[in-house]
């Protein structure tokens, strides 16, 4: 596959993500739930594997979800007149959404109820020992929230992976730049790392993907998210 063809293909991916919040309010319910889920792991000493379940019972709700949208406008194309198979398809892929989410509370249930009962200080200051975690959280939640912008702002032109109200890429290296300032006491490093991030934040600009603006938009979503996660609740 040609590198043009896995990007137009990719970009496709992110307008389908796009446009199924946009019409699907139970996905935008799921999508912040999904952020306030990841946000608050971050409270709580959680092994690999718990985290592992934690994003795979989450990704699973919001798969489930946006299947069940595009199976919706796929009998709704075809049928505007009721029929009972139409029904079904809509009533069994509605139903794999709810199983899922039923999942998902139990999954989150066992998780986290042996923590939150009771609540100790310990809890918080063990998350300072696990910057790894730390950091998927923050990188997931820059995503998460250029994603939600992205939807909400978006202009209608061009394409929602190139361009929009808010650089991805100029959030997620700022973001990434933070950590490492947050990590390291090294001055060098430090340089370094927000220096990269400011070629890609400059890229973007010089690419005309987009604006002046736009990167610096993206620069600050990443880099408050960053000193959020590590300076505020780290």
């Amino acid at each position: 596959m040609k590198v043009k063809e896995f990007i137009d293909s990719f970009n496709y991916a992110v307008s389908g993500i796009m446009a199924a919040m946009k019409m699907e309010k139970s996905l935008r319910v799921h999508y912040i739930a999904a952020i306030t889920v990841i946000l608050l792991s971050t409270f709580f000493n959680l092994t690999r594997v718990e985290f592992m379940i934690l994003l795979l019972t989450v990704v699973l709700v919001v798969v489930l979800e946006m299947i069940n949208t595009a199976l919706e406008k796929t009998v709704d194309m075809i049928t505007r007149d009721y029929h009972p198979l139409a029904r079904v398809i809509k009533d069994v892929s509605a139903g794999a959404v709810l199983i899922a989410s039923l999942n998902a509370v139990v999954v989150g249930y066992l998780i986290f109820f042996d923590r939150l009962n009771p609540f100790k200080e310990q809890v918080i200051t063990k998350i300072q020992n696990s910057p790894i975690h730390l950091t998927f959280v923050a990188v997931i939640l820059v995503v998460l929230a250029t994603i939600g912008l992205k939807t909400k702002f978006h202009t209608g032109k061009g394409t929602h992976f190139q361009g929009g109200v808010v650089s991805g890429h100029s959030a997620i290296s700022f973001c990434l730049a933070t950590i490492i300032s947050t990590l390291s006491d090294n001055l060098l490093i430090i340089t370094m790392a927000f220096g990269l991030a400011l070629l890609v934040a400059e890229s973007r600009v010089e690419g005309k993907i987009h604006s002046t603006f736009e990167v610096i938009t993206g620069g600050l979503l990443g880099t408050l998210i960053g000193i959020l996660i590590f300076q505020i609740i780290g």
